[in-house]
């Protein structure tokens, strides 16, 4: 069975949050709003006089910290005490992930997606990222109603800084360095395909346009180029992400990301950046070639994401990174139908290699 749980509308236009009002009035009278502080101040104003325009009532509450369950089910009562028709989101991940699982939890209201930043694909997956209270991953919330609207405005996106960006790229980027692997087990898998026929188109828009972006957003410039990376950031890797079938498949990469989330020290580095270091472990995992390694590699310096203990701020703390490897969660389902192992005792090796070269500037740098 294969399923592909996508949004209802997605839109992206220069502007758009100035009639948010427009397309939320057919939807909902009465809405909650879950903002970040730094989206509010940028972006919440043009907002508020469109939901006021369109003589939609609200309330807005802002996310303190990460979408946990107790989160989504707190915003939830809030939303049925104030008899809300609809949920809004504005702002980041984060806000993302808490928007689409209050909607959820509500009783499956509509959600209004605006993503303030192009840092993940959070705002178009099909389910909520959890935390628990100290910031570690903690699961999801599968969703039985996807989001009404995506609105991403690109003058807001422009604006934002530049490292959300570069770590959306890599984020994207994941989607098919992570399941490209599982070809030489799934090759014929319609869901397998699927995933990699979205990733892929990702891969060539940042090849054609993700440099040229990266400056644009730097100048906060809407152009071209980064109309076409924003979508592929959140579009087109969200897409990849929508194809569920049944399989076992994992990322790599997030899984390491998921354990590295359980300690305090990586809480500073985006979502992106975290899953970066997985794929250059990932690459030492997978390729004995280090030339093999040199397209994701290049991929990793250029977008600036960390790919060693040092440049992570962790030192030679080999401890750490025995925990991490040991709390890498990946199902012996998924194990076997990767080419190469995933198993504690290669992890370890892979993550204390990094301790030595930086893989991305001495293509010398042996497999463990």
């Amino acid at each position: 069975m294969i399923s592909i749980k996508t949004p209802e509308n997605y839109l992206q236009q220069a502007g758009v949050i100035s009639h948010t009002g427009e397309y939320v009035s057919p939807l909902a009278t009465r809405v909650l709003v879950i903002a970040g502080h730094t989206a509010w101040q940028k972006a919440g104003e043009a907002l508020r006089q469109s939901l006021i325009d369109n003589r939609i009532i609200f309330e807005v509450t802002w996310l303190q910290g990460k979408c946990t369950l107790a989160t989504l089910q707190r915003l939830a009562q809030q939303a049925k005490d104030m008899k809300a028709e609809g949920i809004i989101g504005l702002g980041g991940g984060a806000v993302m992930d808490t928007a689409k699982g209050t909607g959820e939890l509500a009783g499956q209201l509509p959600v209004i997606q605006l993503p303030t930043i192009a840092a993940t694909c959070a705002a178009w997956s099909p389910f909520s990222v959890l935390y628990n209270d100290k910031g570690g991953h903690n699961g999801s919330l599968p969703l039985r109603r996807y989001p009404a609207w995506i609105l991403v405005d690109t003058e807001i996106i422009a604006a934002a800084p530049v490292r959300y960006l570069k770590a959306g790229i890599v984020d994207a980027l994941a989607k098919w360095f992570e399941f490209s692997p599982y070809q030489f087990k799934d090759g014929n898998d319609l869901g397998l395909s699927l995933q990699l026929q979205a990733s892929k188109m990702a891969v060539e828009v940042f090849e054609k346009f993700g440099i040229q972006a990266v400056d644009d957003n730097l100048h906060q410039r809407v152009t071209l180029a980064l109309i076409k990376t924003i979508d592929a950031v959140i579009a087109l890797a969200g897409l990849a992400n929508s194809v569920r079938d049944e399989s076992h498949r994992i990322g790599v990469a997030h899984a390491i990301h998921n354990s590295m989330t359980h300690h305090k020290i990586f809480h500073t580095w985006l979502h992106g950046e975290k899953v970066g270091y997985g794929l250059a472990i990932q690459a030492i995992l997978q390729h004995d070639n280090p030339l093999d390694r040199e397209p994701l590699l290049t991929w990793l310096t250029r977008m600036e994401t960390p790919q060693t203990t040092s440049a992570l701020g962790i030192g030679e703390d080999t401890r750490l990174l025995e925990h991490i490897a040991a709390g890498v969660q990946i199902k012996p389902e998924a194990r076997e139908h990767l080419p190469f192992a995933v198993d504690e005792t290669s992890l370890i090796a892979a993550m204390k290699a990094t301790l030595i070269k930086s893989p991305a500037t001495d293509l010398s740098w042996p497999k463990p």
